[in-house]
């Protein structure tokens, strides 16, 4: 009998270059999503720069395109509007199929999920 889908709620909340946490929760959403698990991203905190276009690390896995990557594999990511405007960070500067939310926003992924993860 195959296991029943499982919808992953993910929180990163950790700068995209500071520590190794947002790359894990990135690789793990990556396979979720190919084990055709659903999975939701809420980048909060300093987690929203994981979100932001154009990054180009050189001594660094490209987190930047290990979101898009999960993004292209459906994943839903949204980033908290309250964190972004604290950090002066706009819409636009958000990767394509991020969206800024609330908590409200938050609340509903982790309703709708089987398993919260937070980094």
């Amino acid at each position: 009998m195959a296991e029943k889908s499982k919808i992953f709620t993910i929180v990163i909340g950790d700068g995209a270059y500071t520590i190794e946490r947002p790359y894990t929760m990135l690789r793990f959403a990556y396979t979720a999503l190919l084990e055709e698990h659903k999975v939701n991203i809420f980048l909060v905190e300093d987690g929203i720069f994981v979100g932001k276009k154009n990054q180009d690390p050189t001594t660094y896995d490209n987190v930047g395109k290990w979101m898009a990557d999960v993004i292209s594999e459906g994943a839903n990511v949204k980033a908290c509007g309250v964190c972004m405007k604290a950090r002066g960070l706009s819409e636009d500067e958000l990767m394509d199929g991020i969206e800024k939310t609330t908590m409200n926003g938050f609340v509903k992924m982790c309703e709708d999920a089987d398993n919260v993860l937070f980094s």
